[in-house]
């Protein structure tokens, strides 16, 4: 991305198979946590795996740059917000995520959020939008948009009334079922139908 958001918001277990392979239940209504723009990470760029973290995942994910600033918007009008659309890994330490009472840790550590490159809305057919995660050119995980819990206006409707989603801003819409962990040497690459994707080589922390 050109310019760091103010904020990232992603939405958590907003697949049904992804939530039940993790033993959780769909939640009634959206589950949303924030990464840091710290997180940031542009494709080609090295997952950094943190000593002491334990297993680190993949997660990828279809991501929404806002186009619009958001506050309180219907789901009618969700999608008048997002300016652009962007293939996107929500890398997670697990057994910190399973550790800790909050995600904040285990979601926000630097590299832990590579995105690829914005292809505006107008450019990209909403109908067939679809997630597709490969580690060193296996296909991990596959899921069209359609698989979501809730929709992107839902998501777009129910973030920003709690908080005003500014132009800029980044949301992850959430992963599908097939995350696994990841190893220095992998590959990983996410990839969105007719966006494109983010691909990033993954490397152990320096002592």
């Amino acid at each position: 991305m050109e310019s760091k958001p103010s904020k990232i918001v992603c939405v958590g277990r907003n697949y049904a198979k992804h939530a039940k392979e993790l033993g959780n239940d769909v939640p009634s209504e959206p589950l949303i946590f924030l990464k840091p723009p710290s997180a940031l990470l542009p494709s080609g760029q090295p997952i950094v795996l943190p000593h002491g973290a334990g297993r680190v995942d993949f997660e990828g994910e279809i991501g929404l740059v806002i186009g619009a600033r958001a506050s309180a918007v219907p789901a009618a009008s969700g999608w008048d917000h997002v300016g652009a659309i962007v293939a996107a890994n929500d890398v997670t330490a697990r057994d910190l995520q399973r550790s800790d009472s909050q995600w904040t840790r285990a979601k926000g550590f630097d590299t832990f959020c590579p995105v690829g490159t914005p292809v505006t809305v107008d450019k990209v057919d909403r109908a067939r939008l679809a997630v597709v995660t490969r580690v060193n050119g296996e296909v991990r995980q596959e899921a069209p948009a359609s698989d979501m819990v809730f929709d992107i206006p839902a998501l777009i409707a129910y973030i920003s009334a709690i908080m005003t989603l500014e132009e800029g801003d980044l949301v992850l819409t959430g992963t599908p079922e097939g995350i696994g962990p990841l190893s220095p040497g992998d590959v990983v690459e996410v990839a969105v139908a007719g966006v494109g994707g983010v691909t990033n080589p993954v490397t152990a922390a320096d002592r």
